[in-house]
């Protein structure tokens, strides 16, 4: 009976534990295996204290290399600035992220590990030992129940097996406690997950709000710094829309034509194969970038009239739409078609209302200057043919993209435009009667003092020339009606011609 009672008895115990036993393994496989993977995403090195453990930290040594870089700049540099602002925010960072893991290894990893290599490993020694004793007992409960030997060797056999019986028993009973235990943790075990995710949770939503909270006072600051640095940060003038650089700018003429244009007066209206010939790539760099910046320096640009140049025809090139628009592209050419000059003409004037005021006032500025340049040609060799060729490219283009953009702007397209270019050029004071407020500078400061009275007399004999621009500007209200006359805060203000031929002959 003794017998029978016990073989229900751990019939019993196997029935009752078998589902909670065949959790215990694949428990502890998945806390072996998910702290190694925990461990390897943590950045820092596991067991040390918080400040020696944020100096190894990726984020950290980030931030020291932004406090080293920001040493090369001087104190009003924006990037300087920004690099300070950065640096102090990637170092709270890898604060955060240090405290973050701290929290992580000792409230997941230490508990899983602890899972993975003590308690778990503990409850399998036990159900390996109740396996063996199991084993043991039912063995020598056989050897009794078969044993025919004398009563000796029965009695002997019988304790065995009581002895047998009694460490099941023992083994039994902290196997179902170990077991019982785990049923009862296993919730727990499974909430060191939802902890992690916790933890996340937490030092995303603080490290969100503190880069929102400073990214936006950074952006606050960095838009409050000084009018040059804001030039330099916000209004690029290359590549950008001209009506976006003309609101910003509050001008009617874009500052590279407006810039470029002035030096040319000055120091380029007889230099031979202006626009044509090539200047240094690098001063043409070094041009762009100061428009961009709003700090041109004339006097540095001025000896290089090529620079400037190349200077005016990049910003044409970059403008995202040509200044003739890519609207009006195929009535440019119709129009060039014209055989009769007069219809010609009269369709300019038509297609040149129906340009954005922007772009007429921009265009009327930058032919009327190059009627001027044309005039020189005996000199510069540059006839409004000549110009065109040069120009027209970079003034009217197709919305087409890709290679078949670069494809028509130099090909038979390009030849056609200087059918329209030209003659804008011929015909300037025609098609433009408003007045185009140069500042023409004091010639005899660009002039050498071993000029002859020749070429004085040359500059003396276009006083006609500028004083029909110059004249035509009571002509504006009648002829033009549709375009907004420049303001009165354009850079250059307006110089009557006769001042400018008294200085020359002075």
């Amino acid at each position: 009976n003794h017998n029978c009672c016990s073989t229900a008895s751990i019939s019993g115990f196997a029935f009752d534990s078998i589902q909670v036993e065949q959790r215990v393994e694949p428990a502890k496989r998945a806390a072996q295996i998910l702290h190694k993977k925990l461990l390897s995403c943590m950045q820092s090195q596991p067991g040390l204290e918080a400040e020696r453990r944020m100096k190894k930290l990726p984020l950290m040594l980030l931030s020291i290399s932004m406090a080293e870089s920001l040493k090369d700049f001087d104190a009003e540099s924006s990037i300087r600035r920004v690099l300070e602002m950065c640096c102090f925010m990637e170092k709270m960072l890898a604060n955060m992220l240090a405290d973050f893991e701290m929290k992580v290894e000792k409230e997941v990893l230490e508990p899983l590990n602890k899972l993975s290599e003590d308690d778990l490993p503990e409850i399998l020694k036990n159900k390996k030992q109740f396996a063996k004793l199991t084993t043991d007992w039912s063995n020598a409960r056989i050897r009794s129940q078969t044993s025919t030997g004398p009563q000796a060797k029965q009695d002997g056999l019988r304790e065995e097996v009581e002895e047998a019986w009694r460490k099941l028993e023992s083994i039994k009973d902290q196997y179902s406690a170990d077991l019982y235990h785990f049923a009862t943790k296993e919730d727990d075990y499974a909430n060191y997950f939802i902890r992690l995710l916790e933890l996340q949770a937490e030092y995303h939503k603080q490290s969100h709000e503190f880069l929102d909270r400073n990214i936006n006072e950074l952006k606050e600051s960095h838009s409050q710094k000084g009018e040059s640095s804001l030039s330099l940060s916000k209004k690029k003038v290359y590549g950008e829309p001209l009506l976006s650089h003309l609101s910003q700018s509050e001008q009617e003429i874009a500052t590279p034509i407006q810039e470029c244009i002035y030096m040319l007066l000055r120091t380029g209206m007889k230099e031979e194969g202006l626009f044509r010939l090539a200047a240094a790539a690098s001063v043409v760099k070094r041009l762009k970038t100061c428009l961009d910046q709003g700090t041109v320096d004339h006097s540095e640009f001025s000896i290089d009239p090529h620079a400037v140049a190349g200077a005016l025809k990049c910003y044409l090139r970059e403008l995202p739409e040509p200044l003739m628009t890519s609207e009006l592209y195929n009535d440019w050419f119709k129009a060039a078609g014209e055989k009769e000059l007069t219809e010609k003409l009269q369709q300019f004037r038509v297609l040149l209302k129906k340009l954005p005021p922007e772009n007429y006032n921009n265009l009327r500025y930058l032919v009327q200057f190059l009627s001027l340049l044309s005039e020189q040609q005996a000199v510069n060799k540059m006839t409004p043919s000549n110009i065109a060729i040069v120009l027209g490219p970079n003034l009217l283009w197709p919305r087409a993209e890709g290679e078949a953009a670069l494809f028509d702007m130099a090909s038979a397209s390009s030849v056609q435009v200087v059918m329209v270019i030209e003659p804008l050029i011929q015909y300037s004071s025609s098609l433009f009667p408003e007045a185009a407020p140069f500042e023409i500078p004091d010639l005899t400061e660009c002039l050498d003092v071993s000029v002859s009275a020749p070429v004085v007399q040359s500059f003396i004999s276009d006083e006609d020339r500028l004083s029909r621009t110059f004249s035509s500007s009571s002509t504006a209200s009648s002829s033009s009606s549709h375009h907004t006359p420049l303001s009165k805060t354009n850079r250059y203000p307006y110089v009557k011609p006769h001042m400018i031929i008294l200085t020359m002959v002075q």
